[in-house]
């Protein structure tokens, strides 16, 4: 049995606690009929997710999240076998107990893209990436409005301009210097964010960590993972987490991924994203990246600039 989970402080009380999680995800397997097989929870993930034997894997949502269980169980399945990277297959999804939701779905096997990429040798990256433009090519032309009753935003020009009039302030709590902070108004005014409705089905965090390798087969990618956070909105948004997390800010390599994806993004464009996404934390990239650019509209050229 699993206790509530509502507030931040029973989330940090109860979601790391292996005492109390594990108790719960193994009656829980034992009600989906794979009780009795080897679990082993991952390091790695907001939510707590296990492996179970070798052919499965749970995924559990507190009721904090519990939307985010519902999204992902609907965009597992609406993508099975649609993009040419592997997706998991949802093998059962719904409601357990203290409004926890579940997603037992099927594992895909390999390691992060992220802990072998500097394994992996330079023409191996660039057919990586180019297979990352193919991927992301055709989860935006999938039909997203099946989607729409259970993924954010409603209104994304709306979504834009509610982003838009917080920005400053969510990059101040992060620490973001003044000398940054003071461009901000002055560049998201002179974006050229589209006020059209086209709608794309997103995965929002397209990056290194959650994607999988097979060393075996080549270097080829066997897993595209972890869609709660998904959304329905400009394609352009899902560029973001691709180019500083998947590319890493390398102007060949982006310009590789782009090529195969079938269209280029103006660099201001993905700058202004950057600054409106919802996890939006530019000190960090900052730090992560080291640009040697002190203005916004260089940073657009640096990080999303082509090759």
């Amino acid at each position: 049995m699993l206790p509530v989970v509502e507030t931040d402080e029973q989330w940090d009380a109860v979601v790391p606690d292996e005492s109390v999680m594990r108790p719960g995800a193994e009656a829980l397997c034992a009600q989906l009929g794979v009780g009795g097989l080897p679990l082993e929870r991952f390091a790695e993930g907001s939510v707590p997710v296990y492996a179970v034997g070798g052919a499965h894997v749970l995924k559990l949502f507190p009721a904090a999240s519990a939307h985010d269980g519902l999204a992902e169980a609907r965009v597992l399945t609406h993508l099975r076998d649609a993009l040419p990277i592997p997706t998991p297959e949802v093998r059962a999804a719904g409601e357990y107990v203290n409004g926890w939701r579940y997603v037992l779905m099927s594992r895909l096997h390999g390691e992060g893209l992220a802990p072998a990429w500097p394994r992996i040798p330079r023409p191996d990256r660039e057919r990586i990436v180019r297979d990352c433009g193919e991927a992301l090519a055709a989860l935006h032309a999938l039909d997203a409005e099946p989607l729409a009753d259970v993924l954010a935003p409603g209104n994304w020009i709306a979504f834009q301009d509610e982003q838009r009039a917080d920005a400053v302030a969510r990059q101040r709590e992060h620490g973001l210097p003044e000398a940054w902070l003071e461009q901000i108004p002055d560049f998201l005014a002179a974006a050229p964010l589209p006020r059209t409705r086209h709608r794309a089905l997103l995965h929002t965090e397209f990056m290194r960590e959650h994607l999988i390798t097979d060393p075996a087969a080549g270097w080829r990618l066997t897993g595209l993972i972890d869609f709660e956070p998904a959304m329905i909105g400009d394609p352009a948004y899902d560029l973001v987490a691709v180019a500083l997390f998947t590319t890493r800010a390398d102007p060949h390599l982006l310009g590789q991924l782009l090529g195969a994806y079938g269209r280029s993004f103006e660099p201001r464009l993905l700058m202004a994203y950057t600054l409106l996404h919802v996890y939006s934390n530019l000190p960090w990239y900052l730090r992560e990246l080291k640009p040697t650019a002190r203005t916004l509209d260089d940073l657009a050229e640096e990080w999303f600039g082509v090759a």
